[in-house]
């Protein structure tokens, strides 16, 4: 198969809360032969949340981010952040569609020595994986199947909604994580919270609603024998993991979930070991279970 070559958006929580995820997405992009190259520069996306400030700006910074990439000659740029991959879409469908706007906006990108051409796609690890490294190719790269772990696909709302933006597969029964899971030898466990919100971005006006949604995906998931929760977006593993003690005070019953990155259940599938995979970064220690079912 012909070389893979991204540029790389790494995004602000794999600089801060979530380096994990950095060390697990290069060095298993590494292992697969895929190139990323990080984006010079590059800025927020504004999180899902400036364009209640101020919608041109969020427009115009992922702009920005977008010209990097086709500045440096890529032309495909991509990220492990349900949000990330939302708002850098999001932009991109605008400025696609709208003439007048991707006009304005490349007036205010003139002062940088950018313009944006609309010439570099976005896509997220998963669908890279997915679509063009192909499944098929990653069972061959497979060194230790894990047919002792049981997962439950925790999807998130941003790499499903909206369709006609994100529009890799069909929102109401995505598929793709329980497949790759199934190439890497993982038994998919169904359970009802699967396409739930994490309700990060709700969590200081919701967050009673937002712990007890995390908490009802951790008792769910348990119930259908699931080892861990698996998930492709940065947010929701903060939510889930950093604040499943928050969780817990809401429920009698033990809802003790480790949670994993998507990359992370990627490399130990390739022969990581779960510390070469930064999984003892976690809050909820998943060490205990991997030591099980990796043997």
């Amino acid at each position: 198969m012909a070389k893979l070559r991204y540029a790389f958006f790494p995004g602000c929580t794999l600089e801060s809360a979530a380096g994990e995820l950095k060390v697990s997405t290069e060095k298993t992009c590494k292992a697969l032969g895929i190139e990323l190259a990080e984006v010079p520069g590059w800025t927020c996306c504004g999180a899902a949340q400036i364009q209640d400030i101020d919608d041109f700006l969020g427009v115009a910074i992922n702009a920005r981010n977008i010209a990097l990439a086709e500045k440096a000659g890529f032309d495909k740029m991509l990220t492990v952040c349900n949000t990330c991959t939302l708002m850098l879409r999001t932009a991109k469908k605008r400025l696609d569609e709208d003439e007048a706007l991707r006009a304005k906006v490349n007036e205010a990108l003139v002062p940088m020595g950018l313009r944006y051409e609309g010439t570099c796609e976005i896509t997220h690890y998963l669908w890279a994986l997915v679509q063009d490294y192909g499944l098929d190719n990653l069972k061959k790269r497979v060194k230790r199947p894990l047919s002792n772990l049981s997962v439950a696909n925790f999807y998130g709302c941003h790499i499903l909604m909206p369709p006609d933006v994100m529009g890799f597969e069909n929102p109401r029964n995505p598929r793709s994580m329980e497949m790759l899971a199934e190439a890497l030898g993982a038994r998919n466990v169904d359970f009802e919270q699967r396409l739930a919100c994490c309700g990060f971005h709700a969590i200081y006006p919701a967050e009673c609603e937002a712990l007890a949604s995390n908490g009802v995906s951790c008792l769910t998931a348990r119930a259908a024998g699931a080892d861990c929760l698996v998930t492709p977006c940065p947010l929701c593993h903060m939510a889930i993991d950093m604040w499943q003690a928050d969780s817990q005070k809401r429920f009698d019953a033990d809802i003790t979930m480790p949670v994993l990155h998507l990359p992370q259940l990627v490399g130990l599938a390739l022969g990581f070991t779960p510390k070469e995979m930064a999984i003892d970064r976690h809050v909820v220690k998943a060490a205990p279970m991997l030591e099980r079912k990796l043997t």
